[in-house]
């Protein structure tokens, strides 16, 4: 660690690396954003930025995890609240509605995107995705929630539906209006 930081420096300056590539990833795109920005924007060397992380893709690769994290949590909360097929659909709508306000962590067919998860080791790539379908799965299987089809395809018919993102700006009506007729009208085929 950087010598001359406190612990208690060392935790703010980790946590405003974050926050900063949150936003200039939002801003700029992941190619567009440095790690002298990011350095630059919250005040500390470039060398002090190694002392955190070996290089920007484990920064990057940190933020859409814990993304991904608070997304279950958003779920849990959803299903806790409202323990039932309805509560699922909630969720789903909380997560498109937070895919919208970040699209440029789920638009998994940009360029700027790819760009990002080629840059991964195929370990971290394939955590992404496990991540992502542990995730699911684990919504899917709560003591009141019961399934019309099998699990993998109610797995891949709601990623399908969350995919629709990437089609956002080419639809007619709005694209939450969109996803949540499709998703109101699909959870009762999902569950019983």
């Amino acid at each position: 660690m950087p010598k001359g930081f406190s612990e208690e420096e060392k935790k703010r300056v980790k946590q405003r690396l974050f926050d900063e590539c949150k936003v200039c990833w939002q801003q700029y795109g992941y190619k567009k954003t440095s790690i002298d920005m990011l350095c630059q924007n919250i005040g500390i060397a470039k060398g002090s930025f190694y002392h955190f992380y070996e290089t920007k893709e484990a920064l990057f690769y940190e933020v859409i995890t814990k993304i991904q994290e608070e997304l279950y949590v958003t779920v849990e909360n959803h299903l806790t609240q409202y323990p039932s097929k309805y509560g699922v659909a909630s969720a789903l709508k909380e997560i498109y509605a937070e895919y919208i306000a970040h699209p440029f962590m789920y638009d998994n067919k940009s360029p700027d995107f790819l760009s990002f998860i080629n840059k991964l080791s195929e370990k971290q790539r394939q955590q992404l995705n496990e991540n992502s379908y542990v995730g699911t799965r684990f919504m899917l299987n709560k003591p009141f929630l019961k399934l019309k089809i099998e699990e993998n395809l109610a797995i891949s018919i709601l990623s399908a539906t969350l995919n629709t993102i990437a089609q956002q700006d080419e639809m007619l009506s709005d694209p939450k209006a969109v996803f949540g007729f499709m998703i109101d009208h699909l959870i009762e085929d999902i569950f019983e």
